[in-house]
């Protein structure tokens, strides 16, 4: 009797077992057009296909000798009906699922494109390996028919639901050689892997657009930047300015001169805060002119650059061989969300100062809002900082850093001087 009701319990847990999600998935894939198909190799855990019943060994082994057509219903269910592949912008179709392989954790075969295409065609594990289930992987390898192997490709992989976290790791190999890599978190949604300058630059334009957008902090600074001038003219000068500084760093960064430690994005994210409280401050204080208020948001905008690139961190990867043209797209996202926002903020500001509050105690009732709040950014991200070892190197790169703003500051500075005394020199020569 004890030993049917167990039996009985193991036959109840396991359906539940099998409906759970995991939390953390790996997915690792290779993509290879070859004459007139592409062909998809793929590493999932096989814990991920929920909803397949694999035949077992007791206790709960993988019963390997049986599993070949339960493993291939689960590549077909949860792999290849979950990529959408198009050539030219062309859907096509659905991947054909040519040989599945069930694999050890341990196994090293998906370090090249090779050895996992090798493995997987080769002979299954022997029957007599215990392999639990929540250890096992499942190797696919996918077809597809196409037109040339020459053309631009794009994928929609939609792995999302094998787990609560899944990361993807994919490799493209394009006929020309080389190996160009991807590695993203759950929906990055279409995938170029191999893009035109257009279609990458009309991305990061959407991009930059949207990230300004989005970008509590960086709004915030352009508000400060908005409240004391409220002319069009003016503004485009001082938004320009902070455009063409970001633009500097942003550069810099993808072609990997800025500091790689682990202390530099809470430092950046400190600076960012002490900039937005600077500039309210300024506001309250008042007196500022518009030469010095573009000299200074250049400055602070150089540090600006630097935050923008740690949102690109991951997206740059999707520029395919038009880095240069993306970065500088992303820019023109970015100035066109800024335009956006001023064409929203001054006539609000306006109304605001004409018809509820004097300008000048609005100026200092919304500049004290703004230093209120990135105060207490300024401290914690303060906190997060000082978690951090600083080194000597570290150190020294950031007084490398800090000379090139006070340089390009400097430059600024005197390329004012120059100009005013110019049109100081102009203005006297028309009296004489």
């Amino acid at each position: 009797m004890r030993g049917r009701l167990t039996i009985l319990v193991a036959a109840l847990a396991c359906p539940l077992a099998a409906h759970d999600i995991v939390g953390d998935v790996k997915v690792q894939a290779y993509i290879k057009p070859e004459g007139h198909s592409m062909n998809i190799v793929l590493r999932v855990p096989l814990k991920a296909m929920r909803d397949v019943e694999f035949p077992m060994h007791p206790p709960a082994y993988l019963d390997i000798g049986k599993a070949e057509p339960f493993l291939r219903e689960a590549a077909t269910t949860w792999i290849a009906r979950a990529i959408d592949i198009y050539e030219e912008d062309k859907p096509l179709a659905t991947p054909t699922v040519v040989a599945v392989q069930a694999s050890l954790e341990s196994d090293r075969s998906f370090t090249s494109y090779q050895e996992a295409l090798a493995h997987i065609n080769g002979p299954p594990l022997p029957d007599n390996i215990n392999l639990p289930t929540v250890q096992a992987m499942l190797d696919v390898m996918l077809e597809v028919p196409i037109q040339s192997a020459e053309t631009h490709f794009s994928i929609h992989p939609r792995f999302e639901r094998l787990g609560l976290t899944v990361v993807t790791v994919l490799w493209f190999m394009p006929p020309q050689g080389g190996v160009r890599a991807f590695e993203y978190t759950t929906d990055p949604g279409l995938i170029r892997l191999d893009p035109r300058w257009h279609q990458a630059a009309l991305n990061f334009v959407r991009l930059g657009f949207f990230h300004i957008l989005d970008g509590v902090d960086h709004l915030l600074f352009l508000f400060c930047l908005v409240i004391p001038f409220r002319k069009f003219k003016s503004l485009i000068i001082v938004v320009t300015s902070f455009t063409v500084a970001h633009s500097i760093t942003l550069i810099a960064s993808a072609f990997n001169f800025a500091p790689s430690g682990l202390w530099f994005p809470p430092l950046i994210e400190t600076l960012i805060a002490i900039s937005i409280v600077y500039m309210a401050l300024e506001n309250i204080v008042g007196g500022m002119t518009i030469t010095r208020r573009w000299m200074i948001t250049f400055g602070f905008g150089l540090v600006h650059g630097f935050g923008f690139s740690f949102a690109l961190h991951e997206t740059l990867q999707f520029a395919g061989t038009h880095l240069i043209t993306s970065l500088l797209a992303f820019n023109v996202g970015v100035e066109l969300g800024q335009m956006v926002v001023l064409l929203a903020l001054v006539p609000a500001l306006g109304l605001l100062f004409k018809y509820v509050v004097a300008e000048r105690m609005g100026t200092i009732i919304l500049s004290a809002l703004v230093a209120h709040t990135a105060w207490h950014w300024m401290t914690e991200r303060w906190e997060t900082l000082m978690k951090f070892p600083f080194s000597a190197p570290s150190a020294a790169t950031v007084i490398r850093w800090a000379t090139v703003i006070v340089a390009a500051a400097a430059v600024g500075w005197l390329a004012t001087v120059v100009r005013r005394r110019t049109g100081l020199t102009a203005a006297g020569d028309s009296r004489e």
